[in-house]
């Protein structure tokens, strides 16, 4: 870890800044799952045994503007009225987040009205000796995550006046150069948190330092999204496994029918080359050899299972079938490193979770054996923690895009501007 972490500072009387994950589910101002609060709480806890002077928190909540429009849009097409201030108070607030964190610790969390402006200066100054402060969501404000620099400066500046330090503990918006994760950093000594620590100390090694034999499992509907991580890892991996929607658009590119199933038609030459490269470079990619297929998409649909290069032209494919699992299992359990990004089906239908499941599974034996395995964020989090084994793997991303950025081999800005040791 060459990035200094908050250990290697002395925040005793200090006034701290932390910058953490909180973007959880919200539904009518309810948290649907609190595992990014929960994977924030041995940072937290450390910075308020240093006896701090005070603890400033700070978040996003969802992307207010986007997902205002998109509810409206909703709204008007279902023909029901739509109430702005209450949708907003239920999904953006933090309020509830507030709440739950201040159970969680036993103490008391206050909460500012907004993340900047006088209001909230006057908050902070009014702070006493280790009291914690939640700013309102971040993105309410237009600087957070504006594209000129100038306007991030000034959010910047301001939240930087809060503290004497910087602790950057989420790693799932570190791919982001928001006002809040990268921009505050320019005008604050920045450290990482423990969280953001474990993140880059087990995607680094799946990127540096893997030990051999390296799978790579990469699901999902889209290959246009996962391209950059497979090119990336294939020059590291042995062995390359393929599921989801995605494999319908390799199938095409191999002349298969694939019936109404989900296909990148301008991704198919893309996906005609993958394999070629894999073909080159001596990588094992593996294609699912048999799929579940339905006649329509929903739970309820009837379905068979058949061998790749059967499918109904009238059927569409919904995860991999059991012929499938067992090669995937075998390969996994070879493993000594593995990486999983991505479902194998439509998992959030429980008819065909199967092909997900089976995945988790694997990757819970392999931990077993001894092999360091790492899920990375988003969908591959939600099916692991659905199958009740999100402890049984050596690490869960939370942060989706940040994860898959960093497999991709970029370098995410968050992470760039923590100082080095």
């Amino acid at each position: 870890m060459i990035k200094k972490i908050v250990k290697d500072v002395n925040l005793e009387g200090k006034r701290v800044l932390m910058r953490v994950d909180f973007n959880v589910p919200m539904k009518n101002g309810v948290i649907q799952d609190d595992t990014r609060i929960t994977a924030a709480l041995p940072t937290i806890q450390y910075v308020l045994d240093q006896k701090p002077r005070y603890l400033i928190l700070m978040s996003h909540l969802g992307d207010p503007k986007k997902d205002v429009q998109k509810a409206k849009e909703k709204a008007e097409k279902d023909g029901k009225p739509f109430d702005e201030k209450a949708y907003i108070e239920g999904k953006h607030k933090m309020k509830p987040v507030a709440e739950h964190l201040s159970k969680l610790l036993g103490r008391p969390v206050k909460l500012a009205p907004a993340a900047i402006g006088p209001e909230v200066k006057a908050m902070v100054e009014s702070l006493k000796e280790g009291e914690i402060l939640m700013l309102e969501n971040t993105r309410f404000h237009k600087q957070e995550t504006s594209k000129d620099a100038s306007e991030r400066e000034e959010m910047a500046k301001e939240l930087a006046s809060y503290a004497d330090i910087f602790v950057n503990d989420a790693f799932g918006t570190a791919h982001r150069a928001h006002a809040s994760t990268e921009t505050v950093a320019k005008f604050l000594p920045t450290v990482a948190g423990f969280l953001m620590e474990k993140e880059l100390a087990y995607l680094s090694k799946a990127i540096q330092d893997p030990l051999k034999p390296y799978v790579a499992i990469i699901g999902g509907a889209k290959i246009s999204g996962k391209i950059d991580v497979i090119q990336n890892l294939m020059n590291k991996v042995d062995s390359l496994l393929i599921g989801g929607a995605m494999m319908f658009t390799f199938y095409k590119a191999q002349g298969l029918e694939v019936g109404k199933s989900m296909v990148e038609e301008d991704k198919i030459d893309l996906a005609k080359k993958i394999l070629d490269d894999a073909r080159v470079k001596n990588i094992k990619l593996l294609l699912p050899v048999d799929c579940v297929v339905a006649d329509q998409f929903d739970n309820s649909a009837k379905t068979k299972i058949v061998k790749a290069n059967a499918i109904p032209a009238d059927y569409i494919g919904m995860d991999i079938g059991p012929e499938t699992i067992k090669i995937y299992t075998d390969e996994i359990l070879k493993a000594k490193t593995v990486v999983w990004n991505g479902p194998m089906g439509v998992f959030e239908m429980s008819n065909f979770a199967k092909g997900t499941m089976a995945i988790a599974q694997a990757l819970a034996e392999a931990t077993k054996k001894g092999a360091t395995t790492i899920v990375g964020g988003g969908d591959s989090a939600s099916a692991i923690t659905q199958a009740g084994l999100e402890k049984s793997v050596s690490h869960v991303s939370t942060g989706g895009g940040a994860s898959l950025e960093f497999l991709e081999g970029k370098v995410l800005p968050g992470v760039a501007v923590i100082n080095e040791k």
